[in-house]
């Protein structure tokens, strides 16, 4: 039988700390018979509820460009100047400046998860009928190293809201594993966001 090798190259522990970074829609939910066409929209507001700021930037961007120039980044728009604080003055500003609807996008959890893999494990069912038979086809097991893997389960909930009519039309749950980066993350949450609503004919170009 071929002898696996107990000494694991350090360049491929690495590359399995990090597991291929996947996005995926877990679930989604939509006004029925409600449909966008995002030619006749005026102004969508792109807002991004995350605590680092460059986070929350990066996020908009991602968000308004998929909107043909329509989107406006509430960093911009809701600056230091607005009154955040007062939830009918901010409705009220928002219809008065043209706004037909707004995209929410937020950070709801972080899962961590830590597994051990064995190094390696000699498979002789025949150790089983005698003692040294077992001890050596064992020992071997727990005195070989292995390693962790760690996955980082990002969920984040992205909303659609009519301003008009002062209701959620579309809502959605997505799940980020181990994403290579941030600015990544939301570039991918966007993609199959945008795809999915293209799909369901939520959206109409």
């Amino acid at each position: 039988m071929a002898k696996i090798n107990k000494h694991i190259p350090i360049f491929m522990l690495l590359g399995l700390l990090t597991a291929c970074s996947s996005t995926r829609i877990t679930s989604s939910w939509r006004e029925p018979n409600k449909d966008v066409i995002i030619n006749n929209l005026n102004k969508v507001l792109v807002v991004a509820i995350f605590k680092n700021e460059t986070t929350r930037h990066e996020a908009e961007n991602q968000m308004a460009s998929y909107l043909k120039g329509k989107g406006v980044v509430s960093y911009d728009y809701l600056n230091e100047t607005f009154n955040k604080q007062n939830k009918e003055a901010l409705r009220d500003k928002i219809r008065q400046d043209g706004f037909d609807g707004a995209i929410t996008m937020r950070l709801i959890d972080v899962d961590k998860k830590a597994d051990y893999a064995h190094g390696s494990f000699d498979n002789y069912p025949s150790y089983y009928r005698s003692f040294s038979g077992y001890y050596y086809g064992n020992i071997g097991y727990y005195n070989n190293p292995g390693y962790y893997t760690f996955t980082k389960t990002y969920t984040v909930e992205t909303n659609v809201y009519s301003i008009k009519e002062d209701k959620i039309i579309w809502t959605g749950l997505t799940k980020s594993v181990n994403p290579d980066g941030v600015d990544k993350m939301v570039s991918e949450i966007s993609k199959v966001v945008y795809k999915r609503m293209i799909k369901e004919g939520f959206i109409k170009k």
